[in-house]
């Protein structure tokens, strides 16, 4: 069973796609471009949105154990002014994943904090706060990339991690389930593969392994498959792209019952 990536990796990780992202901004041709996965935003806005969540983080983390996030933390969060011209802009942004990335080393991984995700499957830690950032990141090149029109797949460990990431914090909860209880499997072409189940106790995921021709795989046990790269499934679930990019077996309905579900917790 492959380990999730440690906490050094996951700094290192935050570092390299802000960077990316940087590289990305600097090279497009006009801040008031729209981004298409981003409806309403422009690049300016996305910078503003990555540099006001680093500095956010930094402080929640800084904050230690809390039942909701420091006020401060959200007054400047909702006030936050930056540089207009690009140059400035990209200083700007470069400092506040700095200061996330100095928050997180002095916590280290364990650190209690805020987190708005139940700790059902991802700890309320600096290091589930590291491993989310990391998605944040990598996911808002992308935009950025698309907004210029040359969009990029996801490094592939950034996003083999990051399939199991969303899974275990964007879905897992103790809220039930409004409908039938059922199962999707998540399959990558990398080799790895999740199944999440949802019934009356919630939402919670598990690895499993990746079907084979001589296995095949188990249908009757998944109301959904979905299978592609690691990339197109963390682009998927963060409806980067449709369903119909993807390989879907079973119902495909089911996916559709996923995404409008809002749990309590």
């Amino acid at each position: 069973m492959e380990k999730n990536l440690e906490f050094p990796d996951l700094l290192r990780l935050i570092d390299e796609r802000s960077t990316a992202f940087r590289a990305a901004v600097a090279a497009a041709p006009d801040l008031d471009a729209q981004v298409p996965t981003c409806p309403g935003w422009t690049l300016f806005d996305l910078v503003k949105h990555l540099g006001g969540g680093d500095r956010f983080w930094a402080a929640v983390v800084g904050a230690g154990p809390a039942g909701a996030p420091p006020a401060e933390a959200t007054a400047a969060r909702a006030a936050l002014e930056v540089p207009r011209e690009r140059e400035a802009l990209l200083a700007w942004l470069a400092a506040s994943t700095q200061l996330l990335l100095s928050t997180l080393r002095e916590a280290g991984p364990d650190a209690g904090c805020w987190a708005w995700w139940s700790a059902l499957q991802t700890p309320r830690t600096s290091g589930g706060v590291a491993r989310h950032r990391v998605q944040e990141s990598a996911v808002h090149t992308y935009d950025v990339q698309r907004a210029a029109g040359a969009p990029q797949p996801l490094p592939a460990g950034v996003a083999l991690d990051g399939v199991e990431e969303f899974l275990f914090t964007c879905v897992a909860t103790p809220s039930a389930w409004p409908h039938k209880p059922t199962a999707f499997d998540f399959h990558t072409a990398e080799g790895r593969s999740w199944r999440l189940t949802v019934d009356g106790d919630g939402a919670r995921s598990t690895r499993i392994p990746a079907p084979t021709a001589a296995t095949g795989e188990d249908s009757d046990a998944a109301g959904a498959s979905v299978h592609g790269t690691a990339s197109e499934l963390v682009l998927y679930l963060y409806d980067r792209i449709p369903a119909d990019s993807l390989r879907v077996d079973g119902d495909a309905g089911l996916l559709d019952l996923l995404r409008a579900w809002e749990p309590e917790e």
